[in-house]
């Protein structure tokens, strides 16, 4: 088994955990670079971007996300 295989077979089955273990990873390396609140800050930052993106890809309108939060 080569080394592609090997990595679409564990990403095919573990999706969820890989991606939670490079998540853990990150904000602990950040939280140790940069401290608690800033890395708090960055991840609040990216959970909107997140959001703002999925919005965009699916199409929606974003001044109709803007009238619903801001009402």
């Amino acid at each position: 088994m080569d080394w592609n295989e090997l990595i679409n077979e564990i990403w095919g089955k573990h999706r969820g955990k890989v991606v939670g273990i490079l998540v853990g990873l990150t904000f602990g390396l950040l939280t140790v670079l940069v401290g608690f609140w800033r890395t708090l800050f960055i991840s609040i930052c990216i959970i909107i971007g997140y959001f703002i993106g999925k919005r965009i890809d699916n199409h929606e309108n974003f001044r109709d996300l803007l009238d619903r939060i801001f009402k």
